[in-house]
């Protein structure tokens, strides 16, 4: 919907608005159609607009009636015309038709509780003269972004880490734990960037910065599962019509909406949903070979009655479009099908304003093939735990292939040491390789597990796949799904929803027991059941493809690596990896001696990302 922006002063000294100025001329991408701004002495407000609903008066910084309260919103309010109503009720007085007004009379009524009544995503600061506070929030998932830096001096925010670099405020050094983490990840987990003074808002937290300079941040919804007893029927109907009843608020706009459809079930069933209340347009992309998207996804648009409109990324396409993406997303995000949601987003922007995605099914439901481990496992999960730290031991230092090692090894690893998420690039071993300085790092910046450790601490009680699921929910869908769906999408202003990501569709997954999401040899086995009849036969059971990047091929080809060799090997990056180590790596996978791509893009895009944001 927009990009907002913030400052606050600490020492008495007046905000400038020529800050303001460069700092939201940084990101009008995120809102082309308006921008204005709030200045009240020590703190100014920024914001600029893509005008999604009430276009006309639906403007911001927004205030009360007597101007005592200040908001810059970032989002979208679904149930904001039933909070309306309540509102309204109770002798507050709207200017607009706008959602956002609605949070400002809601934070009047109901002060900082006022983020357990939205249903929707957001990011939002504001301003309350009366109590000379500035209050911000996030929403449950962290669909939307909300970045900041807090010193001595003040508190400045926004919706991109760039808009905080243009305020100047910004160390441009490297956060070390920060790039620790990222190899494992391949994202950096919040609340940290990879700027060492530039944080995040968690998902599901809010702060409070008072004008002492007091910053307390505090969580106020975590994502939580409670399995019922009750008959798959039941969970059907939940799933059909929570999700029925999201998309429906989910289509809320008074500008052209439409769909991402890729060839699973997943954004298959938005697209049916969507498609039963007015005709919609539909969009893929996809790359040559036996996993073309495209194929699947336009004989699924045929068969809903869709607009449809694909593309076919080429090779060179590809790589013209990485450098765009590494810039858009402010923070390192080293997932090759960024590129291809950013091509895509692209190409709706021809059609569209709002687009509605299958983001969040595999998180809340169980979707992803790594999810069936335990059930794989199941067969040596009797045996004794010093047996398996033993036989652990033996496999992890012997130099002896045969089928089944990695099996093995998986088997006798606890689930604490082995998942991290959906990425894990790079293993703690590798990374000794691979670091300079490793002994000095290690002590400061700790393990990957370390991340993980409280989640688990927190999950002990639930399943094994139960526990991978929260680890995903509160980390790699933050970190990579949501970070790449928001910055891919707004690089283009186009604004992305996803209806899976909804309270009342969480509220529906997190009643299903563990043996109705993975079941039957399949995944999210019970929003399959559930959308029986409501998307084409053939998509039910197919599996979960993504966006699957030919990437190992392309880095086979010799003068593709050579270019990424080149970037690799530079000598700033020299100050972190040990290059001869990288060199190996690129050698290797030319010679087709192992699949080296993903770590190799790892390395790739940090080296990018440095060169524009820490170099330049």
């Amino acid at each position: 919907m927009c990009g907002i922006v913030g400052l606050m002063h600490f020492n008495e000294r007046p905000v400038e608005a020529e800050v303001l100025e460069k700092m939201t001329e940084t990101i009008v991408h995120r809102g082309p159609d308006e921008v204005a701004y709030h200045i009240d002495d020590h703190i100014g407000l920024g914001f600029r607009r893509l005008s999604i609903i009430d276009v006309v008066e639906g403007r911001q910084p927004c205030s009360n009636e007597d101007k005592t309260v200040w908001l810059v919103f970032n989002g979208e309010i679904y149930n904001y015309k039933e909070l309306r109503s309540i509102l309204m009720d109770k002798g507050h007085r709207f200017l607009s038709q706008s959602d956002s007004e609605t949070i400002v009379h809601l934070y009047e009524e109901y002060g900082e509780d006022c983020v357990d009544y939205l249903r929707g995503m957001f990011a939002f600061a504001i301003w309350d003269s009366r109590k000379r506070t500035l209050f911000a929030a996030r929403d449950y998932f962290g669909i939307k972004p909300f970045y900041y830096v807090a010193d001595q001096e003040g508190f400045v925010f926004a919706s991109e880490i760039k808009a905080l670099i243009a305020s100047g405020r910004v160390n441009k050094t490297v956060r070390m734990e920060s790039l620790v983490a990222y190899l494992t990840f391949q994202y950096v987990p919040q609340p940290n960037t990879m700027f060492s003074n530039v944080h995040q808002l968690q998902a599901g937290h809010c702060m409070r910065v008072d004008f002492d300079g007091r910053v307390q941040v505090r969580k106020y919804w975590s994502p939580t599962f409670e399995p019922s007893e009750r008959s798959m029927n039941d969970y059907m109907e939940d799933i059909r019509a929570s999700l029925h009843n999201s998309v429906k608020l989910h289509m809320q706009s008074d500008v052209p909406r439409g769909c991402f459809l890729s060839s699973g079930i997943d954004s298959a069933a938005i697209a049916a949903h969507m498609n039963s209340f007015e005709s919609i347009r539909t969009f893929s992309v996809g790359f040559e070979g036996s996993n073309n998207e495209t194929i699947i996804a336009g004989k699924t648009a045929l068969e809903l009655g869709t607009k449809h409109c694909d593309h076919i990324i080429s090779e060179e396409e590809y790589f013209g479009s990485v450098r765009k993406t590494v810039w858009h997303q402010d923070d390192p995000v080293a997932d090759p099908s960024a590129v291809a949601l950013y091509r895509v987003a692209h190409l709706a922007k021809e059609h569209v304003t709002v687009v509605l995605s299958g983001e969040g099914a595999d998180e809340l439901f169980g979707g992803y093939r790594i999810y069936r481990d335990p059930n794989s496992l199941r067969a040596l999960s009797w045996l004794p735990s010093m047996w398996k730290r033993m036989m652990k031991n033996i496999l992890t230092n012997t130099q002896w292939s045969f089928k089944g090692k990695n099996y093995l090894l998986r088997a006798f690893t606890p689930l604490e040491q082995r998942f991290f998420g959906n990425a894990n690039i790079f293993h703690e071993d590798a990374k000794q390789d691979l670091l300079t300085n490793w002994e000095t790092w290690f002590h400061k910046v700790g393990k990957a597990s370390d991340i993980t450790k409280p989640f688990y601490d927190e999950s002990v009680h639930h399943d094994p796949v139960t526990r991978m699921q929260l680890i995903d929910l509160n980390l790699w869908l933050t970190g990579d799904i949501l970070m790449k769906a928001d910055k891919m999408t707004m690089a283009h202003s186009l604004e992305l929803r996803v209806p899976y990501l909804d309270k009342e569709v969480f509220e529906a997954a997190r009643r299903i027991p563990v043996h109705c999401r993975i079941a039957a040899g399949t995944t999210k086995y019970a929003l399959r059941k559930a959308m029986e009849g409501v998307v084409p036969d053939f998509i039910v059971n197919r599996p979960k493809l993504g966006f699957p990047v030919p990437l190992r091929d392309w880095l086979r080809h010799k003068e593709r690596m050579s270019v990424i060799r080149e970037q690799l090997l530079v000598l700033p990056m020299a100050r972190y990896f040990h290059l001869p180590y990288v060199d190996r790596m690129v050698q290797a996978h030319l010679a087709g001696r192992g699949d080296y791509s993903r770590k190799l893009w790892v390395l790739y895009i940090f080296s990018l990302w440095h060169e524009m944001y820490i170099e330049q």
